[in-house]
């Protein structure tokens, strides 16, 4: 259970507790010490689930609010024959956060992952709420996200990979997120089950550091 749903509990108990407080006071024959108690247990009550709903909404639907810009995009060339990137375009100039974006042919039944390469030469998989990018209908997507300086290369690299590449792939994000922490892999790192299918060189367009 989370913080924010404990935090949320406590604030509903003391409303009630606070109620309870009221009823008994209204019952009671004499003193005024259960009116008194009353009113700051609802005001604590009160102040505690609008923080605590705050949080978890903060928490919650960031993934959901967050928002990535769709750079120029190529004209698909049919009939679809490999895994290949529509967006960015090859030079891109990019911002931050992209939606990174292509298709697949009709027989493909890979995952799909990108990665990054900065100029340190370290590789970045890419995920949303579903790890692997997201494929329907010949076409896959996947937000995108960026942390160097402005000016600064980027490999963009299309892999496709089996179950066994995209779990590696999948529990080592998990990693990075709990450690909070992001330190690239090597190229030996690599699942060898991971095949790179897709490659082209973009810059920043803006400084990132810090935006994640």
């Amino acid at each position: 259970m989370s913080a924010e749903i404990v935090i949320i509990l406590i604030g509903t108990i003391l409303i009630l507790l606070a109620l309870g407080v009221s009823i008994a006071s209204k019952g009671a024959s004499s003193g005024s010490g259960g009116s008194n108690l009353r009113i700051p247990l609802g005001i604590l009550g009160v102040l505690l689930m609008i923080y605590g709903g705050s949080s978890y909404g903060a928490v919650n639907l960031q993934g959901q609010i967050e928002q990535a810009v769709v750079g120029e995009k190529l004209q698909v060339q049919y009939p679809v024959e490999t895994v290949q990137v529509l967006s960015p375009i090859k030079k891109d100039s990019v911002k931050c956060r992209i939606l990174t974006l292509g298709v697949y042919p009709d027989s493909h039944d890979k995952d799909i992952w990108v990665l990054l390469r900065p100029s340190d030469n370290r590789y970045y998989p890419q995920s949303d709420h579903t790890n692997t990018s997201y494929k329907r209908n010949g076409e896959w997507q996947v937000i995108t996200r960026f942390g160097g300086d402005k000016g600064e290369s980027y490999d963009v690299i299309v892999y496709e990979a089996d179950e066994t590449a995209s779990e590696y792939f999948s529990s080592t994000i998990s990693e990075w997120k709990d450690m909070g922490t992001y330190p690239g892999l090597e190229l030996t790192d690599l699942p060898s089950t991971a095949t790179e299918v897709d490659r082209i060189a973009v810059s920043l367009r803006e400084s990132c550091r810090g935006v994640h």
